[in-house]
């Protein structure tokens, strides 16, 4: 009896998915959790398992159709094995050679195995991984060097490689995932009153302490000891003061939440998701750190759930990790606010009446100015300051 593979029940907030990749094709024997497909929603890229061992007998979408919750998108025949290749014919018996010297055959010299010594090492693995000469590519690098791009294109190309000086272009549909992004974005900028406040922390006593007891934090808790859960605890016990900036907007009314739940911006192949780490007020910095690490790890592998996404009372999002030394990030609704890390860099401060140089971040709030004042936004922003430059006022609740 034929199993019909089904598309996952999706949230109510997903009316739909794309089929991005399909990873079998009919014909093909498949095994029991066996990934078939990826499913792209506007949040997430789901996989879809085989239930059982069996033979794929029928693909009922292709890549790039959008199919609904529990929608039958293949066919699987259980217990059936893939027809084996046709045999190859023997080659017929060569006729007996008329002259009895008659030559030997000569091997044929293996192919010279390209050289990539010239490449980066992201073009290196690309050309490797797909057998290309990079003698057989116009490079459109400087003195003419063939770069990743060039043979990601080539690739693209059918093998044939754009001449010296084209101006290629391409045109791409934007994932499911960006096209959300876009109108959360969107959304944000036409709805919210938004405003940004900006202000300075010397990190020299919180990357003391991590010097000092980063590597027994380490061995006690099987996790290294970060700068993100310092500013996420920071952020907790802020929110916790000011709980205004924790509120979301309903309509006419302000929605308080007595709980830190903080979404973590996580930048990803497809683009930028935000896991959310609940009740962070009551977590310990190791719970925090790890709940980190294992959200980055699930975003890199493309296996973060529908419910890690949802929700979140305040965001954290971290441009310092790319260099960047001061932006505006924009509020991602129902939120309020959003907290912006940067780079830290080695700047001369005065201190105590002598100019001394310290480990600065410029940190950034976005906020709601609807429901958010100036003075209560610089107020959240430098409690923030006070506790990282004063971190033992975290373990202390104060």
């Amino acid at each position: 009896m034929s199993i019909e593979v089904k598309v996952p029940v999706l949230p109510e907030s997903v009316s739909d998915a794309t089929i991005a990749t399909w990873h079998k094709k009919a014909g093909d024997s498949v095994r029991r959790d066996e990934n078939l497909l990826d499913l792209e929603t506007d949040k997430v890229v789901l996989e879809v398992p085989s239930p059982v061992d069996g033979v794929l007998k029928e693909l009922k979408f292709k890549e790039g159709d959008t199919v609904t919750s529990s929608q039958v998108i293949a066919i699987i025949e259980p217990g059936a094995v893939a027809a084996a290749p046709a045999p190859v014919a023997a080659p017929a018996a060569a006729p007996k050679a008329a002259a009895p010297q008659a030559a030997a055959p000569v091997a044929a010299a293996p192919a010279a195995k390209a050289d990539t010594s010239n490449l980066s090492p992201a073009g290196r693995f690309v050309a490797e991984a797909n057998q290309i000469n990079p003698a057989d590519v116009a490079g459109t690098g400087r003195h003419n060097q063939v770069t990743k791009e060039d043979l990601v294109n080539f690739i693209k190309a059918g093998g044939s490689s754009a001449p010296a000086g084209a101006r290629p272009e391409q045109r791409v549909p934007m994932t499911r995932i960006r096209q959300r992004i876009a109108e959360r974005m969107m959304q944000s900028k036409n709805s919210i009153a938004m405003l940004t406040s900006f202000n300075e922390v010397n990190l020299g006593k919180v990357m003391a302490m991590r010097k000092e007891l980063g590597e027994p934090f380490e061995k006690t808790h099987g996790i290294k000891l970060g700068f993100m859960s310092f500013f996420a605890k920071a952020a907790a016990n802020a929110l916790q003061k000011y709980p205004v900036v924790n509120s979301s907007v309903d309509g006419n009314d302000v929605i308080y939440h007595g709980f830190a739940d903080i979404s973590i911006a996580v930048s990803t192949e497809k683009g930028l998701v935000t896991p959310v780490l609940r009740n962070v007020e009551s977590q310990s910095f190791a719970d925090i750190e790890l709940g980190i690490a294992n959200y980055a790890k699930a975003a890199r592998e493309g296996g973060l759930k529908l419910e890690d996404l949802q929700g979140g009372t305040f965001t954290i999002t971290n441009g310092g990790t790319f260099g960047s030394l001061m932006s505006t990030p924009i509020v991602n609704p129902p939120q309020s606010a959003i907290l912006g890390m940067h780079a830290i860099k080695e700047r001369p401060i005065a201190e105590n009446g002598q100019v001394v140089i310290a480990p600065m971040m410029f940190i950034a709030l976005s906020y709601d100015h609807r429901i958010i004042d100036g003075k209560e936004a610089v107020l959240f922003l430098v409690d923030i300051k006070n506790q990282l430059e004063n971190p033992h006022r975290m373990l202390l609740g104060l």
